[in-house]
């Protein structure tokens, strides 16, 4: 079913978190901030509550499931935006699943990752990704789902 906001068809998005994001607040505050993944969401909602947009959150522990889940939504959503934690690093079936479902997709991480330990410098994801923001905290998700929403128009467009 397609929705319209005042005669505008709803942009339709999937936000996914990877590994280790459902103990935000909890994991190393000093470089992941003091927000859980709940309040991450929250305020997610807020931001996004003027933009015409529909949106499934997900987050798992585990790749399979994060695949799957890309795998099933794939028809529904019109873009991605990713949260890949340490996926990001070595994850290449990850990085074919969002190469697979050929959907605009924009990764996201709240620390600078450009900054980090080295082995944490390389995103395998990078390049099915339109943009990837890091370094913003929650900010890198607002300016992620912009980058998406502007997408998602300029190919409906």
């Amino acid at each position: 079913m397609t929705y319209y906001f005042l005669g505008i068809k709803m942009k339709k998005i999937l936000i996914i978190n990877g590994p280790n994001l459902n103990l935000l607040g909890e994991r190393e505050p000093e470089i992941y901030g003091h927000l859980t993944l709940e309040d991450i969401i929250k305020k997610i909602k807020e931001y996004i509550k003027n933009k015409d947009v529909e949106f499934k959150f997900f987050q798992s522990n585990h790749e399979g499931q994060i695949i799957d889940f890309l795998h099933e939504n794939r028809k529904w959503a019109d873009g991605i935006l990713i949260n890949p934690a340490a996926l990001t690093h070595y994850s290449y079936s990850l990085r074919d699943a969002i190469s697979g479902v050929a959907l605009p997709t924009v990764e996201v991480h709240l620390s600078g990752i450009s900054k980090r330990e080295p082995f944490r410098r390389n995103s395998v994801i990078k390049d099915v990704c339109v943009a990837q923001v890091s370094g913003l905290g929650l900010g890198s998700y607002f300016k992620g789902l912009d980058i998406l929403i502007r997408e998602i128009l300029k190919q409906n467009a």
